[in-house]
Parts: structure tokens; sequence; C-alpha cells
């Protein structure tokens, strides 16, 4: 197979919609044009081509295969690997009026026998599916039996052996090709590179396909990386200065950390619950929904938690641990703002992640390539994290995206430039101090002692191996500890220093002899004497209330409306079992009380608001702003045209479950 760069590329551009497309987004969805390149892929899947879709969270990926199964004949098949959450996802769908029903495990026998039913008398619109499901002998006899219109793989990065979300079930999706000649596929993912982006293609088999590479910008998305200090204290500066009441994500490493990062967040006043793959499966369960249903609760989890979360209004994601990779990062990250209102992607990160993901590589399974991809993948983390360039251009450059010359103004590196200085001295004295341990000692020791030894500190350990007598011992005292512990850091993500061992210990690298020789100098960003202060965001900065990014562009008269309704949905979410934003997302409710509609039919004309919703909720609506007409006056009729929508539903997500459920 040829490179991407061969493959058939399809250009944003507006063209002609297809009538019956246009219509069904209008009527279910509520929504009077495609944005982006939707409608092209949307065309291109309706007239029967395949397609590989690689689209941001939260860029309506799912309408791309939702649109096609409405509008072609038969059953659309989604293979997902969201087991836990294709019920949310099926609620959602059946909110606007499309018959949806999901088969997996965690139904009982007479519950798939009436999904079965349901399929072969031609009663659904969408199926979900995960793949190991699709692998039954039993699942396929079935769907040969009914009438299919279009295959969606979603997730489809999981296909990629190299990838951190690797799903060996995906492999088997070829067949879909093989015995599904005349039903067009789409492949979506929200993140990969140009190497994963050619496997998907190779693996699924899906040589002629169109493909459809979308902006992975997220411009509503500030990203922050500060260095750690205190991690926990500094999160919950975070959460109180800037998203109070905000609901959001707070991501760590082991579980243990996840356990005491919640309980931390818990004693000082933030609703917190703990998500990892070691609690038992009826309290994962409960916290998930509890996040999907309530507002401003904050879930602190490992990677296992995030996939197909579908909530709109996540204001805030933060990592007390690095990420594995840029994939990893972005995906995560991603989670935060998917209504398009301003959101936080908030990094603390330190020496000791760089040597802890370092140790985990070398002892960790998988053979010599693997843990060289493993490196390649973190020394890309740690330049987004060094960089003293616009973080979001470094991010974009990673995904094959050419970045804007200018700096995106939205991230810490743009707000706040960094300094840097020339640390080739500094970097020499660390290196040397690493060669005189080793060629005069024989000893290797960690980051700690290296640091103790420049600033000539007689501590127990120093004193018991005689380092003070070291030629090397005191001549760092220009510097603080916290600024040889950045050095160090720096030069470890710059390749001039590695871990090696059990212990983390340090040892040259083959460039380090280049800046001990003078051949090489070593640039550093200069670390910051405290933590950069708050900085004011485009949503507002820091204020109260739980609506604060979704009512930013409100005037203050509409906002006792705005209210009223968040609570009216409320009501209407716990009467019927469903996360509040299943009713409305907050980007209705504000353009609702931007226009002020007096009838039900007017209502109809607010973005996501479509036939299914209007019946059924309609007159609730106009109730709730009749009764409060008068009590703030109502802005001039129509929305803006670059009024923000999700009309992602549902948008299954990113992480494979720790677990899987082997339907």
């Amino acid at each position: 197979m040829g490179g991407i760069s061969e493959m058939p590329q399809v250009t944003e551009g507006p063209g002609a919609a297809d009538g019956e497309a246009l219509a069904t987004l209008h009527r279910v969805f509520g929504f009077d044009a495609f944005r982006g390149e939707q409608q092209a892929i949307i065309e291109h899947v309706v007239a029967g081509g395949d397609a590989v879709v690689l689209m941001p969270t939260g860029g309506g990926k799912s309408l791309c295969y939702q649109i096609p199964a409405l509008v072609r004949p038969g059953t659309g098949v989604v293979i997902s690997p969201l087991i836990a959450l294709m019920q949310d996802q099926v609620d959602a769908l059946r909110a606007l009026g499309v018959r949806a029903g999901f088969m997996n495990s965690t139904q009982d026998f007479d519950e798939r026998r009436v999904v079965e039913a349901e399929f072969l008398a031609g009663e659904l619109d969408l199926l979900y599916l995960a793949p190991e499901r699709l692998r039954l002998d039993a699942t396929q006899d079935l769907l040969s039996r009914g009438k299919i219109s279009v295959f969606a793989i979603d997730e489809a990065h999981c296909v990629s052996q190299w990838g951190h979300d690797f799903r060996p079930d995906y492999l088997a999706l070829s067949l879909l090709g093989e015995r599904w000649p005349d039903v067009p596929r789409i492949a979506l993912t929200a993140t990969a590179t140009h190497a994963t982006h050619e496997e998907i293609t190779q693996r699924l088999n899906l040589p002629t396909a169109r493909h459809f590479v979308a902006s992975f910008d997220r411009p509503n998305i500030q990203y922050r990386i500060v260095p750690k200090a205190d991690p926990k204290k500094q999160l919950l500066a975070f959460l109180r200065e800037e998203h109070p009441g905000d609901a959001g994500i707070v991501y760590c490493l082991s579980r243990n950390s996840v356990e005491r990062t919640a309980e931390f967040l818990t004693a000082n006043g933030i609703q917190a619950v703990p998500y990892h793959a070691g609690l038992d499966a009826s309290v994962r369960a409960a916290h998930q929904s509890r996040f999907l249903r309530e507002d401003g609760l904050v879930v602190v989890a490992t990677i296992a938690f995030g996939m197909g979360i579908d909530k709109p209004d996540v204001r805030f994601v933060a990592h007390l641990d690095l990420p594995k990779s840029i994939e990893g990062y972005y995906q995560e990250t991603g989670r935060a703002g998917r209504d398009g209102l301003p959101s936080t992607a908030w990094m603390a990160y330190g020496l000791n992640d760089v040597i802890q993901q370092r140790k985990l590589i070398q002892s960790g399974e998988g053979d010599e390539a693997f843990r060289r991809r493993a490196a390649a993948h973190l020394d890309a983390m740690l330049a987004l994290c060094e960089t003293a360039r616009c973080r979001r251009g470094q991010l974009l450059a990673y995904f094959g995206q050419d970045a804007d010359a200018e700096a995106c103004g939205n991230c810490d590196t743009c707000l706040t430039p960094p300094e840097t200085w020339d640390g080739t001295v500094a970097a020499q004295k660390v290196l040397s101090t690493v060669v005189r341990l080793q060629r005069e000692r024989g000893q290797k020791f960690g980051a700690v002692q290296i640091v103790d030894i420049l600033l000539g500190k007689r501590t127990g350990k120093v004193i018991q191996f005689d380092h003070d007598q070291l030629s090397v011992f005191g001549i760092g005292q220009d510097l603080t500890e916290g600024e040889w512990r950045g050095v160090i850091r720096q030069l470890l993500a710059q390749g001039l220093l590695a871990v090696e061992g059990e212990y983390g210990t340090l040892v040259l690298t083959e460039a380090s002899g280049a800046v001990l020789r003078g051949e090489r100098e070593v640039p550093l960003r200069k670390e910051p004497k405290k933590p950069a202060a708050s900085r004011s965001r485009s949503a507002g900065g820091s204020g109260a209330g739980k609506a604060r990014a979704a009512a930013a562009e409100l005037p203050e008269a509409l906002l006792p409306a705005f209210e009223a309704l968040r609570a009216w949905r409320a009501e209407q979410a716990r009467e019927q079992g469903v996360p509040a934003y299943v009713i409305f997302h907050d980007a209705t409710l504000r353009e609702m009380v931007t226009r002020w509609p007096a009838s039900v039919r007017e209502l109809g004309t607010v973005n996501g608001v479509g036939e299914k919703k209007l019946a059924t909720y309609g007159e609730g609506v106009i109730q709730v702003l009749a009764s409060l007409d008068g009590a703030a006056p109502p802005a001039p009729a129509g929305a803006p045209d670059d009024a923000p929508y999700d009309a992602d539903w549902p948008e299954p997500a990113d992480e494979p479950e720790p677990e899987p459920d082997w339907a």
C-alpha cells in the first residue's frame, strides 16, 4: 500500500449537500448545516463509498455514520469497544427519535432476543456491537439475515499494534469487506499519526477508501504545563481559582495516587470520586453514572476512564502524572470542552515523571522494537513539555498538521513566554558528576545524589560513600536544588542523560560526549521561581457558578432565564434517568435565552432542537420562558452564524476498557 500522500484526499468545501442527508440533519439533530468535512464524508458514504475519517473528539464524527445509517436502507452497524456506555449512547439516540439498540454481555438472553428480532424486522436504524461479539459466528449469521446500510468502525486506531490502546479483536474486522462487499465501511478515529493512519487502512483492508483528515486543533482548550512542586496542592489551587463547581477529570498514573487524590480533594471541599480498574465494577459504574448525571463532579482516574464519555460540559482535564504519549495526552485532554466553550488542559510535570516513565519502558513487557517505539512516544511527549514554542503548534505538528506561524495566544508558552538560557556549563557539571561516580568509583546514582553532590551537601549518603571527596563536590552552588532538578529533567528530555535499572540511576548517552567536549550547546528553559499564577481565560477567568463558561457570552439580564432552563432540564433528566445533556446541551439553552422564542414553532429554529425533542420538550421550554417574560428582556432574534454546537451524538471516544468484556 502506498503512503497517505498517495491516497485520494478530500479538501474541505461546501458543495451541494444531498437533500435527504441535510433534511435528516435538521429533522433529527436540529441543525441547518453541516460543518467542516461532515458533508463531504456523508455524501461519499451515502453513495456507497468506503471512508477513513480522522477528526478530533467533539468534531462531529458520529454524524458521519449516523446520518448515512438513517438515509440508506437497512440498519447501520457500529463496531465500538464501549460496552460500558452503549446503553447511554442508545438512550441519547432514542431521545432524538432514532431507533437504536445494542448487543453485548450486559444483557440477558431475553433482552438480546428482542434486539435480534428488531434488527431482522428492519426496526433498527443503528445497532451497536463490540468487536468481540462481532467475531462470534452467531452474530455474523444474524447480520447475514438482515439488511445492513453501513458498517462504522469507531475508535479505528485500536487496530494499530503500535498504539497505546491496541485491541486484538480489531484485527479481525477486515472480514467485513470480505463477507459484505457491497456495504460501505467507514473507519473513524479521534487521533492518528501518519503511521497509524496507514496501519488502519491496511489492517482494515480499505485500499480504495477515501481519506478525510480534519484539523486537530481545539482552539477552545487552553494547554498549560506547570513544574511540579506539591502537585495535589497545585491542583486544589487550580480548581478553586479557575474551576469552582466545574465538572472535570484528573488523571493519575497509579491506583493509589487516584485514591489519595480523590480523598484529598473531598477533604478540601471538592466533590470528587475515584475510578480505576481495581474498584468493584458496580462502584465504577456508579461513579461513571454520577459524573454523567451530576453537575460539578470531579473524577480522579487512571486512563481506564473516559472512553465514550459524551459529557459536553467537562471544563477541565488535569494530569498529575506524565502521559506516555502525545496520542494519549491528546485524547485525554480532548474530553474537555466538547461543547466548544473555553476549557483547560492542565498538567503538573516534574523530574520524577521522566525517570518513572523511562523505568516503565525498560521494565515493561514487549520486545526491543516495542521499547524503542515506546521511548520515541515518550520523547515526543517530553519535547512538548519542555518546548519554549507554542504548545498548540507543537501538538498539531506531531499529527502532521502545519500550525500557523503566529503563536496561538491560548497556551501557557504564548501567554507567558518562558525564558531560555545557555545551560551548557550546567549540563557539563551534571554529566561530569555522573562520569566521575562511574569511572572513579564504579558507582551509579539517581538524581537526588547527583544534586546533593553538586550543591555540596554533606548528607549521610554523601559521607557514607565519600562523595564529598570528589572534585565536583560543591561546584553547583550557583543554582538552587529545584533548578538543578530542572536541568537534569531537561537533559533526560533531550537524550543527554538516560535512566538505567530498577532504581532509576543516571548514565550517559552517546550524545553526552559532545556536550562534555564543548562541541554542543545546551539551551534550557529557565525554571520559574514559583508556579505560574492563574491566567484569565477567554471564558472570563476565575469566577463562580457551575455554568460560568456556558453563560459567559450572555448579557447579565439573561442569566436568570438560563439558570431557570438549567433547573428545568435537571428535573427532566432526573425523571427520565438520563444525563442532562441528553435533554439539551448548554449551548442550546444559551441560544434559547438569546433568541427567546415565543412559540413552539419558533423554538424549532434553535440549533440542537430536532423534531423529536421539539415534540417532547417544546411546551415545557416555552412555559419556562413565559413564566420569566418581563424578568429579562429578550435579545435580538437570530443566533450568530458561528454559534457553537456539538452535533456529535453520541461521540465515543478514546481509551480501551481496562478489563475488556469479552461479550
